[in-house]
């Protein structure tokens, strides 16, 4: 027989209302009473039917997750930030409805007009996002993972990409290169509003005019076989670059397989240098220094401010923009 609200209580040695505050979080329960009655739920295996606590709180513990999934981007770098939403989400006691279609701003207003979710998080921001102006207007709070033009009014969680360009150039400037590469995302990102892609590669260039570098910037392929000849194209073009700055995650995992059927070791004949989460670069077997992107980071730092919204709006404070401060790692692809 399914397990009651009343077994909950009869276990925990509370009244029936007592655990139907601690669910709802109507009013407050002492730090003991609230163990026993998480014990109690984990012990007979109790499950809140979510309907019927959807009509009793005004909540339906569901964080909604838009992002797209174009077919000339690279999934398994998407994958890195869908997973620490999805986890923290339901660390927190929510579940995900991950909404993918390409028209996301009619989406974000059919969830948040029809009431589905208590906030959403948005991926994939772009410069000029259309879903800005619907994410304002919703009753639910929202937080975006990606800086987006204008932010007023809404939570932002980035790396810090200009930075991570100076690290990269810097690195590379202090062991002696003066002629770099650099490869950006494909131009349709840039195209489309991907801001990282210009604020990783003007930086980049700053860097290297203020140092008095050679640097010979790129766009990146998306996909093979013209992964491996984009960058064969490259590299015979430059032949006198010494190092390789790639900002682009579908040409740094191809990167091994390309330089090692050209015959180019690394750091022996060409220094390389990325971008790429660690989780990202133990899937690929990628031996390069690198920033790390923070996935993980940002996807749990953008859940916990929209619980924080939805659970304390009057405590969460004004909307913040936070950028996370970037780490390289060296792993010796440069000398």
């Amino acid at each position: 027989m399914a397990v009651t609200i009343t077994d909950v209580a009869r276990a925990a040695g509370v009244s029936t209302s007592t655990v139907s505050y601690a669910l709802s979080g109507k009013r407050s329960i002492s730090p003991d009473t609230r163990r026993r009655i998480d014990e109690a739920i984990t012990s007979l295996g109790f499950i809140v039917n979510a309907g019927a606590r959807a009509l009793a709180t005004s909540q339906t513990m569901v964080i909604g997750l838009l992002t797209q999934f174009h077919a000339d981007e690279f999934a398994p770098a998407m994958l890195e930030y869908i997973l620490p939403v999805s986890d923290t989400a339901r660390e927190l006691g929510y579940d995900i409805l991950l909404v993918t279609e390409l028209d996301s701003d009619a989406a974000l207003r059919r969830v948040t007009s029809s009431g589905m979710v208590d906030g959403v998080v948005l991926l994939d921001v772009v410069h000029e996002d259309p879903r800005l102006a619907t994410l304002r207007d919703a009753v639910q709070p929202g937080a975006l993972v990606g800086l987006p033009k204008h932010t007023e009014g809404l939570d932002v969680f980035d790396l810090d990409f200009g930075e991570s360009a100076r690290l990269l150039v810097d690195h590379l400037y202090a062991r002696g290169h003066r002629e770099i590469i650099v490869v950006s995302p494909p131009l349709h990102v840039f195209e489309r509003g991907g801001a990282y892609g210009w604020r990783f590669r003007d930086a980049a260039l700053e860097r290297a005019a203020r140092y008095g570098l050679q640097m010979h910037p790129y766009y990146g392929e998306s996909r093979q076989p013209e992964i491996g000849r984009s960058i064969n194209a490259i590299l015979d073009a430059r032949p006198t670059a010494t190092a390789l700055i790639v900002h682009n995650d579908a040409t740094i995992a191809a990167l091994p397989s390309v330089l090692t059927a050209r015959g180019v070791s690394t750091p022996d004949d060409l220094s390389v240098v990325s971008l790429y989460a660690k989780d990202f670069g133990r899937a690929f077997s990628l031996p390069y220094t690198a920033v790390e992107s923070s996935p993980d980071e940002l996807g749990r730092s953008a859940v916990r401010q929209l619980v924080r919204r939805i659970t304390s709006p009057d405590l969460a404070g004004p909307a913040v923009t936070r950028f996370v401060a970037p780490e390289i790692t060296d792993r010796g692809s440069t000398r």
